[in-house]
């Protein structure tokens, strides 16, 4: 009968969960910080490519499109655990580690490059022919197709894309907790789970709950604000 008050006695005290809460949290958004950069950047050059080289796009090439096609269909078919530990040699060559933030985010970003360009891809897909074809009947570049009427139509699109990205990356950190990458996962597992703290799991939860819930309002908010302003140009 002893054994549960020995389990119970080792949750934090509520007043306490702040201590450690605060640098987990602010540990996990510097590793969805750090990813998202690479992710939006090269993902979003990566759909825009995908997008381009179908038949509907601006330099139409069928065997990269499905080169480019199984690479991303490859890197999206991975749970992201398997994932993380299939790509632990390559993640030690680049960091020196395979623990940690850095040993976290390589992986990471491994695996939103190609979730965030298939989702640009399809934002793309989704507009009217007509955008591009008034881009080229106007005379403009590759470039100025690209960023002013393909990037700048799909923006909504693109906004909700990065919203659901953000959303997979929390989600992915707090699996990189197993691997002691800190952030909210690394307590969870560590306090939560490992050393039976009640008081840790039940505020991870809910934090993780409430952070989810106010990005997805957030996007929703910046999603609804583009389409009416796309609307009266």
């Amino acid at each position: 009968m002893k054994q549960p008050a020995d389990v119970m006695s080792q949750d934090t005290p509520w007043n306490q969960i702040h201590t450690l809460m605060l640098p987990a949290y602010g540990e996990t958004w510097l590793m969805v910080g750090i990813v998202m950069l690479f992710v939006v950047v090269l993902g979003g050059a990566l759909g825009v490519v995908l997008f381009n080289t179908s038949s509907r796009g601006l330099f139409p090439h069928a065997s990269l499109n499905r080169g480019l096609g199984w690479l991303v269909n490859m890197g999206r078919s991975l749970p992201f655990l398997v994932l993380m530990a299939a790509i632990i040699p390559f993640t030690f060559w680049l960091t020196g580690t395979t623990v940690g933030i850095p040993a976290a985010v390589i992986p990471m970003i491994v695996a939103g490059i190609p979730f965030f360009g298939r989702l640009v891809e399809n934002a793309l897909r989704e507009l009217p022919s007509e955008v591009t074809a008034v881009g080229l009947v106007s005379g403009g570049s590759t470039l100025q197709i690209i960023t002013r009427a393909q990037l700048s139509e799909a923006l909504p699109a693109i906004v909700a894309a990065i919203t659901l990205n953000v959303i997979s990356m929390i989600e992915y950190s707090a699996i990189a907790g197993t691997i002691g990458a800190g952030g909210i996962g690394y307590l969870a597992v560590v306090y939560g789970y490992q050393r039976f703290d009640n008081h840790i799991m039940i505020a991870t939860i809910v934090v993780l709950i409430a952070t989810i819930q106010v990005i997805q309002f957030i996007g929703d908010r910046l999603v609804a604000a583009l389409r009416p302003h796309q609307g009266a140009q």
